[in-house]
């Protein structure tokens, strides 16, 4: 019924080690509006989600300072590289 539901943080911590943050791949801010009703960071780490207050000062400082580095959330679609072109040597007849 409610697909949005699913994805919001519906406990949060207090606390996180800075040894978590270290190793934090990206983040999103779970806002306390619609359909979720906390506020929240949400931390991506390994395929784990991690969700903490935003009032911790550690984790206030610790977007202030990675915002730029780490996205907030996952490119859509999936990225394609590009098709290598293999040449053949053609023989000579």
């Amino acid at each position: 019924l409610f697909p949005g539901a699913f994805n919001c943080c519906m406990k949060i911590s207090d606390e996180i080690p800075k040894r978590i943050l270290r190793r934090v791949e990206r983040f999103e801010i779970q806002k306390a509006d619609g359909l979720c009703h906390l506020e929240a960071v949400i931390l991506y780490i390994e395929g784990k989600k991690f969700c903490v207050s935003p009032r911790i000062r550690k984790v206030r400082k610790w977007i202030k300072k990675n915002k730029h580095k780490i996205p907030r959330k996952k490119p859509h679609g999936r990225q394609h590289k590009k098709p290598k072109i293999i040449r053949r040597k053609q023989k000579k007849q």
